[in-house]
């Protein structure tokens, strides 16, 4: 049985997408660079500075370094400045169950994002200080599908990463679980991932059993 669960944060326990989408769009917007869901979605699991540049794939001119700190500052401003909308009502599907039933268990807890608003994104769902531990974008510098924010939360768990299973909703994070050498649980968009070694549509479709084995 594993002795851990690492859970991504956006689009698994919670979901931020459309924040997170109106924000781009409002940046993009304003620079006149073509955007829209299509492309929002080759934005799940990245760094803000990757999916930055993925965006920029459709820009007709050359930005700075400085430019693109501007713009990824501006689009985080906005982004924050929403987060005052999400309430626990916004926790997903059998999240709670979930994680309720797995602290019965005894099991381990931890966030492993790469969202640098982790704390605040936690703290607005009523979960701030509920995981056993938090490894987020603040702490790491490599973005998924690198394994480094999960092998982090593992360490701060004190737990071997062949012992604990991350649940994701990511290509990228999926890909980030195995090369981390752990089980990979998927959810949302990355259920229809082959690598996968456990998937449902949300966590409310995937015994507790099925995460720990």
């Amino acid at each position: 049985m594993k002795k851990a669960v690492i859970f991504d944060l956006d689009g698994v326990i919670v979901s931020t997408d459309g924040y997170h989408y109106k924000a781009w769009k409002a940046m993009a917007d304003e620079e006149g660079i073509y955007f829209d869901e299509v492309i929002n979605n080759r934005l799940r699991g990245v760094s803000r500075m990757a999916s930055l540049e993925i965006i920029l794939e459709r820009a007709t001119k050359t930005y700075t370094d400085e430019e693109k700190e501007a713009m990824a500052t501006k689009k985080n401003d906005i982004y924050r400045e929403s987060l005052v909308e999400l309430t626990p009502d916004d926790i997903l599907p059998g999240v709670m169950d979930t994680l309720t039933g797995l602290r019965e268990k005894g099991v381990k807890l931890a966030i492993g994002s790469s969202s640098k608003n982790t704390p605040v994104i936690l703290e607005q769902i009523g979960l701030g200080s509920y995981f056993d531990a938090v490894a987020d974008g603040n702490q790491i510098t490599k973005s998924k599908p690198d394994p480094e924010v999960f092998l982090l939360a593992a360490k701060l768990l004190g737990v071997d990463p062949a012992d604990a299973a991350v649940v994701e909703d990511a290509y990228a994070g999926i890909d980030a679980a195995k090369a981390g050498g752990m089980k990979a649980v998927a959810v949302g968009d990355a259920s229809k991932y082959e690598k996968a070694d456990v998937a449902g549509a949300t966590l409310a479709d995937i015994p507790l059993d099925d995460i720990l084995a």
